[in-house]
């Protein structure tokens, strides 16, 4: 299973606990950071030239989240990021939270390929590199 990992120190809201949202933020944060590792750079991908892959962004389609344990001030966490299924026009990605070994989010997150504000399906290139790390 291939994991990365992205670190973060958390900032978090007058209560010292992190607000439920911001773990919007660093899950993004992974997702974009996971994509560029495998290869597949969002800001590059839309930019292209007319090619097998041009003009497609990455969209949030669906997500579902667990908050199983808060985020404090100063701790460092790293969010995990893996992909569970690439199929049609979308992948799914699991992700976690996590503070050391104890996981504090947990989320399955759908993300859409569009062009031209439209689902399209995934093109071949982008396709085979996903698939490479998807487990069976």
């Amino acid at each position: 299973m291939s994991r990365l990992v992205f670190c973060d120190i958390v900032k978090s809201e007058f209560s010292g606990i992190v607000y439920h949202a911001n773990y919007l933020r660093f899950m993004e944060r992974g997702r974009t950071n996971h994509l560029r590792l495998m290869g597949a750079e969002q800001q590059a991908l839309f930019e292209q030239p007319a090619t097998d892959d041009a003009g497609f962004a990455f969209v949030v389609r669906s997500m579902h989240l667990d908050f199983l344990k808060p985020a404090r001030m100063d701790d460092v966490l790293d969010v995990v990021t893996w992909p569970i299924a690439v199929k049609g026009a979308s992948i799914m990605l699991a992700q976690e939270v996590r503070r050391g070994d104890d996981v504090l989010v947990k989320a399955e997150v759908r993300v859409a390929f569009i062009s031209g504000g439209r689902a399209q399906p995934i093109p071949k290139s982008i396709r085979t590199l996903m698939k490479a790390d998807v487990i069976s």
